[in-house]
């Protein structure tokens, strides 16, 4: 392990109106930027239908994204000891304003995908680098409460992408999912350059690791695809998914050999030497994938098989966000005070609750039974984020902060990357089990389909629109089972988390994640 360098003492903690417009303005740029990861997926069928492509292929245009994301995250670290942390933070804002005033000027889908590519990739460092400038401007005492105050952006922007996507969609054009980060970024970057320029973190001319840099875009983008297409070319049966795993194994593998021999490498793997970073980036990562996982799953149940529209699967959705904004700043402030490992341990509980609940949902659930376990999520929410990262940070020097940082986002993104994709197909093939089972069940002389399909002649269908009801009904059944089937493995994988948060040393905040804060500039 490195030991952070000499340096001058590091500026003192803001205070006052600087302070809070700091937090404002860092917090305004994480939400943008987390908002952008959710908000075209709403839009894909009306950008697909403008720009004149299929809805699969309309399907890149976050494929892109999140590739150029997934790659840049990690390399926070590099960039940031190379330009200094407020002037890469600044220049990624400003960039990703660009970025999006591209996208939405785009005049066909190959542009709009190229400049959504170059907006993931400037995006990359903010997050990382968002959460580091935050921490330096409070005082150690205070550590909790600054990543209080940064866990609610990403807590609520993912809640509220979907909804803004679907209402700028409905009621003006798709290139405002773009054009509204037009201001928001502008004010961003003036209030963070006027209130942390002269905080600016020291600079090393580090050499360019550019072998290491080939081998992650190389193996990041391929796993990407592999997991954005899989699904839909039934995955290990597609020569193209078995190319892309391929190489996106053998290049993971080269990476690691490659980095550890590395004098400078573009991603510093010695931060898993270190317990309370791989075991925090490890329960956080996990824990995220399976979140994100239901966190897609429950919409397109709603609105597949249950007849809810795209803004009422949002609205049943958005109380997530109520009792996390509520307990985050109580979690914040109390983060020093407690073990975060009971705080993260409560969490894990919470979540296995909630999914458990969720397991046992029907075909007639209404919408209060589907929104009180959503309800009670937030509490989850509120207990997950900021004791898990205090945990992962808590034995971090200073100035490794931004690649700690940057690093266990990245797991966190590429975990609700793989999170989605086993989801998705694990529904669809349980439901496929299901509906054999049910379907079997039909053509044993069942007394209750009989008296079904009776019902429904006699109600005015002709024999084949009858069949046809029964078939829709029986779909609706195995989709809600696998759905069950999702949430209770889900709920039994949560809990099993639990010891992992436990092998982790005890700390405080004031201690670790905090000291690291404060001298984080």
């Amino acid at each position: 392990m490195s030991s952070p360098s000499t340096k001058p003492l590091p500026p003192p903690p803001l205070e006052g109106s600087a302070r809070l417009w700091g937090t404002l303005a860092l917090s305004a740029a994480t939400f943008m930027n987390v908002l952008d990861t959710s908000i075209a997926n709403v839009s894909l069928p009306a950008i697909a239908g403008d720009l004149g492509v299929s809805p699969t292929q309309g399907t890149w245009v976050i494929t892109s994204f999140a590739v150029a994301n997934a790659i840049a995250v990690p390399l926070t670290g590099w960039l940031s000891q190379r330009f200094g942390q407020v002037r890469l933070f600044v220049a990624s804002v400003t960039l990703f304003v660009i970025a999006s005033l591209l996208c939405g000027l785009a005049p066909n889908m190959a542009t709009l995908i190229a400049f959504r590519a170059l907006q993931g990739f400037v995006a990359g460092p903010m997050i990382p680098l968002s959460q580091s400038l935050l921490l330096s401007s409070y005082p150690r005492a205070l550590a909790g409460l600054a990543m209080a105050m940064w866990s609610m952006t990403t807590l609520i922007a993912p809640v509220m992408g979907p909804l803004l996507g679907g209402w700028i969609t409905d009621n003006m054009t798709w290139p405002w999912i773009f054009y509204i980060n037009v201001p928001v970024g502008i004010a961003a970057v003036a209030v963070t350059w006027g209130i942390f320029r002269h905080r600016e973190s020291e600079r090393r001319k580090l050499p360019i690791d550019s072998m290491g840099l080939a081998l992650l875009v190389i193996w990041v983008a391929a796993m990407q695809v592999m997991l954005d297409i899989g699904k839909e070319h039934d995955w290990f049966e597609s020569p193209w998914v078995v190319a892309c795993a391929i190489v996106a194994l053998v290049g993971f593998l080269t990476f690691m050999i490659w980095e550890r021999g590395e004098k400078h490498p573009v991603v510093d793997l010695t931060l898993f030497k270190i317990r309370n970073f791989w075991a925090g980036a490890l329960a956080t990562s996990v824990g995220y994938g399976l979140f994100f996982g239901n966190v897609v799953l429950l919409p397109l149940w709603l609105q597949q098989y249950m007849g809810y529209t795209a803004t009422q699967a949002g609205m049943v959705l958005a109380p997530v966000g109520l009792l996390a904004l509520v307990l985050s700043p109580v979690v914040g402030k109390n983060i020093a005070k407690v073990d975060p490992r009971r705080f993260a341990t409560f969490a894990f509980l919470v979540f296995a609750l909630v999914l458990w609940m969720r397991s046992n949902f029907s075909t007639q659930a209404d919408i209060a039974t589907i929104m009180v376990p959503t309800i009670i999520q937030g509490i989850a929410m509120a207990f997950f984020f900021i004791p898990l990262v205090t945990i992962t940070l808590s034995e971090i020097t200073p100035d490794r902060i931004p690649s700690a940082s940057g690093l266990s986002n990245f797991m966190r993104i590429t975990a609700g990357a793989i999170g989605t994709s086993i989801s998705t197909t694990l529904w669809e093939r349980r439901a496929t089990l299901h509906h054999a089972q049910l379907t079997e069940g039909l053509h044993q002389g069942n007394i209750a389909a009989v008296q079904t399909l009776q019902g429904l002649q006699a109600s005015g269908l002709s024999p084949e629109q009858a069949l046809g009801q029964v078939e829709r009904m029986v779909s609706q059944q195995a989709f809600m089972l696998a759905a069950n089937d999702i949430f209770y493995a889900s709920a039994v994988l949560f809990l099993l988390l639990i010891p992992l948060v436990w092998l982790a040393h005890p700390t405080k905040a004031s201690a670790g994640s905090a000291d690291a804060a404060a001298g984080a500039h």
